[in-house]
């Protein structure tokens, strides 16, 4: 899919990545960080993550149409270099996520009932927290980086600086 309604289709895609892929990441650190939040976002801590994973290749895909749509520029070369790099942040956030969400699944609901399985030991706890923050914050500044690449390459001669007459001022 190329277009949407006579559109590029990346244009479009391209919001759904920019909203679940940060959305993916804040709930994995959460879920990571709190067993609680982990219980209470169940399943679709890895629902939104492998969402997420999906809409990387499907925007990729309508970009590499787009690229070949428009006028060559170092700007549209560097953003599809960007783009290029997002999926495997998106896969590590997935892998995470369903690591998490089994793992919550696994733990007692409460401290001291019982022993728990090996996953609900602090030292992994530790390990999946670090390890998920760590993915998180590298996919959020990617797709920073992306966007903001993307940006400044569909508007770097796309307007003016000054105001062009045609704006009232609202008197």
């Amino acid at each position: 899919m190329n277009l949407v309604n006579g559109l590029p289709a990346h244009v479009l895609f391209v919001h759904v990545v920019v909203v679940l892929i940060p959305l993916a990441a804040l709930a994995l650190v959460a879920a990571a960080l709190w067993p609680r939040a982990a219980r209470r976002l169940g399943v679709l801590l890895p629902a939104l993550a492998f969402v997420a994973l999906v809409s990387v290749p499907l925007t990729t895909h309508a970009g590499e149409w787009l690229e070949r749509h428009v006028q060559d520029d170092a700007l549209v070369r560097r953003h599809t270099e960007l783009g290029d790099g997002l999926l495997p942040w998106a896969l590590g956030l997935f892998v995470l996520a369903a690591v998490v969400w089994w793992a919550g699944r696994r733990a007692p609901a409460e401290p001291g009932q019982g022993r728990g399985p090996r996953w609900s030991a602090p030292p992994v706890r530790i390990l999946l927290g670090v390890l998920s923050l760590a993915v998180a914050v590298g996919a959020v500044v990617d797709v920073y980086r992306i966007g903001d690449s993307g940006a400044k390459a569909a508007w770097h001669d796309g307007y003016s600086k000054t105001a062009t007459g045609s704006e009232h001022d609202g008197s």
